[in-house]
């Protein structure tokens, strides 16, 4: 009798090998600039291959359905929300998670920004907050206060901790501004 590695087959994903289900296969993500391969199932989220598969757990599992956004990530610089979007889409493109935005040990300007401006209480939707942030403030979206509420609406903090979010938001806009005189976020 056949094993089920014989059956089903094995393959080489990070340099061990995995056993091949009969619904797998094998997805080359490039996350943070680095190259990952892992044996998933088609139907495996983004998030949850982050979350589970690579260990990157930045992004958070708020409501699994889209409406918290506390599991929003880059895909080729564009926001999207981890949890709806399948992984296997993701093949060919860039994904930036929160752990991918400091350089090193210098945090990211809007990630000091939330430390400054106290703008977490609980913390749990914080990298999804940042991710936006800095997101929506390079396609020039944060002019005001009405404009980072409304870019930021799909954001949900559980704590309400919008107000110090946002003066966060409005920091690193201002101080980009006065670094380049000429940008408009």
């Amino acid at each position: 009798m056949k094993s089920y590695a014989e059956t089903a087959g094995a393959v080489q994903v990070a340099d061990t090998a995995v056993v091949r289900g009969p619904n797998s296969v094998v997805v080359r993500l490039s996350v943070n600039g680095t190259l990952r391969n892992m044996l998933i199932e088609p139907r495996v989220s983004l998030l949850d291959a982050l979350r589970d598969r690579l260990d990157l757990t930045g992004a958070k599992k708020g409501c699994n359905q889209g409406a918290c956004g506390a599991c929003t990530v880059w895909v080729d610089k564009r926001r999207v929300l981890a949890c709806l979007t399948l992984a296997i889409t993701c093949e060919t493109r860039e994904v930036t998670t929160i752990e991918g935005l400091s350089d090193g040990v210098d945090l990211h300007p809007m990630q000091q920004a939330f430390v400054t401006q106290d703008a977490f209480q609980c913390g749990y939707c914080t990298p999804g907050q940042i991710m936006s942030a800095v997101a929506f403030l390079a396609e020039g979206h944060a002019t005001d206060d009405t404009q980072i509420r409304d870019w930021m609406s799909g954001n949900i903090c559980r704590c309400a901790a919008y107000p110090n979010i946002r003066a966060a938001i409005r920091q690193v806009r201002d101080e980009a501004a006065t670094e380049d005189p000429d940008a408009t976020a």
